[in-house]
């Protein structure tokens, strides 16, 4: 028998309530957090949202959650056969279920916008 590891994950967005939902994925050693939820999303549920941009380990930030309460950057947590429970940043605005905004304000693409039209 193949193990698993179920991952617990908020739902929702800021315009509604936020709900868990769990999901058991395939596990094998070796494997992260970030590799189980491309798992989900191609396997399971297309519109599980989360962020990555893996250009390589630990430069771009985009992956980071909150794993089991702790900060975590997704590509590096290791996969393990349990129920771990995933989350957005807390600090952060929340978009949508693990996504949230990252880019500080003054260089989010609305804040480009609005500079050039007040040119």
């Amino acid at each position: 028998m193949t193990e698993i590891a179920r991952l617990v994950i908020q739902r929702g967005s800021e315009d509604e309530d936020p709900r868990t939902e769990a999901f058991d994925t395939p596990f094998e050693p070796g494997q992260s957090v970030l590799d189980g939820l491309r798992w989900i999303r191609a396997n399971k549920d297309a519109s599980l949202a989360f962020r990555y941009s893996c250009i390589s380990a630990n430069a771009c930030k985009e992956c980071m959650l909150r794993l089991d309460g702790k900060v975590v950057y997704a590509c590096l947590a290791r996969l393990e056969p349990r129920e771990m429970r995933l989350e957005p940043l807390a600090d952060k605005p929340w978009l949508r279920d693990l996504a949230t905004e990252i880019a500080p304000p003054g260089e989010r693409m609305g804040a480009a916008a609005r500079k050039e039209t007040a040119k």
